[in-house]
């Protein structure tokens, strides 16, 4: 009950940060889709839990534990859409609305796109699990394990030119230096 409260605060501070704007496109985004934006918010509050779990310190920065945590909120956001509506209509709504989280709380060019394409890490490793599982037997159990494997051999972002592929990125830490 306590993680549940802390997840309430975390999305109503940042919340607090938006704009009329940007609050009228979240709204926007939330209400023409209401059953999604149940699923995506369940899905949301389930990430940050495991995340929280399996990276305390990096799963809110830009190392290991934050690329984890966008591939597995993406992969838990197709899940529980899936089983409400098809692949490919969770498929169009999981982009839409982890793009608008990108595009509502900015980041530096390169932070964005590490989490831009951890994002499509999460989504395209959920539909090269889809034929082999009925979408209406997926857990998050399925995810965490692989999400996990592909932790262990994560790939340096250096440039915005930089050619990934199927592979979680991170940043560079950035390390304070005397003098």
């Amino acid at each position: 009950m306590k993680k549940l409260f802390t997840i309430i605060r975390i999305i109503f501070l940042n919340l607090k940060r938006l704009s009329f704007k940007s609050l009228f496109k979240l709204f926007y985004a939330v209400f023409s889709h209401p059953l999604f934006s149940v699923q995506t918010l369940w899905a949301t509050a389930k990430t940050y839990a495991i995340s929280e779990k399996l990276f305390p310190v990096t799963h809110s920065t830009d190392g290991e534990g934050n690329a984890f945590r966008h591939a597995l909120w993406n992969c838990l956001i197709m899940m529980y859409c899936c089983k409400i509506s098809s692949p490919k209509k969770s498929l169009i709504w999981t982009e839409k609305i982890t793009n608008l989280h990108e595009e509502l709380f900015p980041n530096e060019e390169l932070q964005t796109k590490m989490d831009l394409h951890n994002n499509e890490i999460g989504r395209q490793y959920f539909l090269k699990l889809l034929p082999g599982i009925h979408r209406q037997f997926f857990e998050t159990s399925f995810f965490v394990d692989k999400l996990l494997e592909l932790t262990k051999n994560i790939k340096t972002l250096e440039n915005l030119n930089q050619n990934i592929g199927f592979d979680l990125v991170k940043l560079e830490e950035k390390r304070e230096t005397l003098g």
